[in-house]
């Protein structure tokens, strides 16, 4: 089943449970997918779905961050509440452990030694994590294997 045919089931779902934050976030994640398939001129493929959903959650992170740093505990808890309906629609997150693994295994790959290789190991690395892991843990970890 595609995203969006996922998303028209659950929208209904949420319609019928009277359920107003869900709908709201799952039409916004719509709306957002049809402009990038309308802006790229075709349908989208799951790759670019991801990245959709990627962009509206880190969105929604930086809301929260910002909402908690400005006291708005109000806003922050609206922030949250979308941030996990989103997080049904996201691949499963991959632990510390996988993540370690899949950047040493880069390192190797592009034979980095030193943290003027950031660039390099980053650019082979992302495509592997997209969508299962969050770039700030991510740029974390290789900097810490390449100190």
């Amino acid at each position: 089943m595609s995203l969006l045919e996922q998303l028209n089931q659950d929208m209904k779902q949420a319609m019928k449970d009277k359920n107003k934050q869900k709908l709201s976030v799952i039409r916004m994640l719509k709306a957002s997918l049809q402009n990038e398939s309308i802006k790229l001129g075709h349908e989208l493929n799951p790759e670019e779905e991801l990245t959709v959903l990627t962009r509206e959650m880190k969105q929604r992170k930086d809301s929260l961050h910002e909402f908690e740093k400005a006291g708005r505990d109000d806003l922050a808890a609206g922030a949250k509440q979308e941030i996990a309906v989103l997080t049904e629609y996201m691949p499963e997150q991959l632990s510390e452990d996988e993540l370690k693994d899949i950047i040493s295994a880069t390192i190797q790959e592009v034979g980095a030694t030193a943290r003027s290789d950031m660039g390099k190991v980053m650019g082979a690395l992302m495509p592997k994590v997209k969508g299962k892991a969050d770039g700030a843990e991510v740029n974390r970890l290789v900097q810490q294997y390449l100190s």
